[in-house]
């Protein structure tokens, strides 16, 4: 038993190393783009990391999410969800608007994700996007999944 306790120092330190070294490398740059422009989130680009409930195209995009009641509740509600996420760190919040990034724990790979409340609707429309590489085997789209789950979960 202490021989396997002795060993966990140096079994834990490829990962720990790798991703002080590559978590500011794989984080990339956060984009010039972001923020709502007469209504809209910025358009997906042409790869499949990257997913938007105003996407016009069915690679890209997903449902919004539906609310009752206060936009400015619902969004004060998904703020709080969305820093329960694994790997979140919030950056804007407003009545009416929420900026948030998500960084990936081994490698540091970083996602910005937005939402932006459409109260004419009763929705949120969202776009979450990787910041390198091609494809991101639908992470973007899982975490807002994950996402509409919990903020269905948590109720009114």
């Amino acid at each position: 038993m202490l021989r396997r306790i002795a060993l966990l120092p140096i079994l834990l330190w490829p990962p720990l190393a790798m991703a002080a070294l590559f978590g500011s490398l794989f984080a990339g740059s956060a984009p010039t783009d972001l923020g709502v422009r007469d209504g809209r989130l910025a358009a997906c680009p042409a790869k499949p990391n990257c997913v938007s409930s105003q996407a016009g195209d069915d690679e890209h995009r997903i449902a919004p999410l539906r609310f009752t009641g206060a936009a400015a509740a619902a969004m004060a509600k998904l703020a709080r969800v969305v820093a329960s996420q694994p790997g979140a760190s919030i950056v804007t919040q407003r009545d009416d608007y929420l900026y948030a990034t998500f960084q990936t724990p081994l490698m540091g790979f970083v996602d910005d994700v937005e939402f932006v409340a459409a109260p004419a609707r009763g929705e949120i429309d969202v776009r979450s996007a990787s910041r390198l590489g091609y494809s991101d085997l639908g992470v973007n789209r899982k975490r807002i999944e994950s996402v509409r789950a919990a903020f269905v979960e948590a109720g009114p």
